[in-house]
């Protein structure tokens, strides 16, 4: 049995340890930081999962951002610990996450990921948004939250 929480101040270091071992150093050279750089995470959708002995098993955090002045929320990173991968937990955080995203009236959701693995969350390849680069077009994914919440939103991606 596993436990969600939101992620607390006391969380930080352990949470970038985990992201530092799940991406590497380099992590923070990806696009997507670029959107995150002088931005808070929003609190209320970073969450953690820990086992019953208390060892942080995953993550996820999500950021707020503008695509020409259309609000939507940033999910990532996410990641398991390597030693729980295969358990279900990203795709538990990702639902959990999502549904308290819809509750608290977010409509899009963004992401740089593979399409394969998102796809089933309901993610689809986006077209018309512009991530600062490097940036594989490929892999900018969308979710509407709200029916057709896509529809129309074009331009560059920015932090708040």
């Amino acid at each position: 049995m596993f436990h969600l929480a939101s992620e607390t101040t006391e969380d930080l270091w352990e949470v970038e340890a985990l992201y530092d071992l799940c991406f590497g150093p380099g992590r923070q050279a990806l696009s997507s930081y670029r959107l995150r750089e002088g931005v808070a995470a929003l609190r209320n959708l970073s969450y953690t999962v820990r086992d019953p002995d208390g060892i942080l098993a995953g993550a996820i955090r999500y950021w707020p951002i503008h695509i020409d002045g259309v609000d939507a929320i940033l999910l990532g990173p996410i990641a398991v610990h390597p030693t729980r991968q295969g358990e279900g937990l990203g795709s538990f955080l990702i639902q959990e996450s999502l549904s308290f995203a819809m509750s608290q009236g977010w409509q899009r959701v963004l992401l740089v990921g593979d399409v394969p693995y998102y796809s089933r969350f309901g993610f689809e390849l986006l077209s018309g948004i512009e991530m600062p680069p490097p940036i594989n077009p490929s892999r900018i994914l969308g979710l509407a939250l709200d029916p057709g919440a896509w529809n129309g939103v074009l331009g560059k991606a920015s932090g708040f």
